[in-house]
């Protein structure tokens, strides 16, 4: 795990999502962070098929653990 230094006015839009959306700051942080990344390997897709592709992953692996 490491430090990331951002802004105060980055922090602060954080934590007031993190608010909103009910998680910790650093989840929400790391949530930003993830969909960044998956947008930019990713850009012809919104957000909301991003999304869903991710739940779709997320079900599959968790259907084939069952099987097992």
């Amino acid at each position: 795990m490491g430090i990331v230094k951002i802004s105060d006015e980055l922090h602060d839009e954080i934590r007031k999502s993190s608010s909103v959306m009910s998680r910790s700051i650093n989840s929400q942080a790391e949530f930003w962070i993830k969909m960044g990344m998956l947008a930019e390997l990713n850009p012809t897709l919104t957000f909301h098929e991003i999304m869903k592709r991710q739940l779709l992953k997320e079900v599959l692996t968790i259907s084939e653990a069952i099987d097992e």
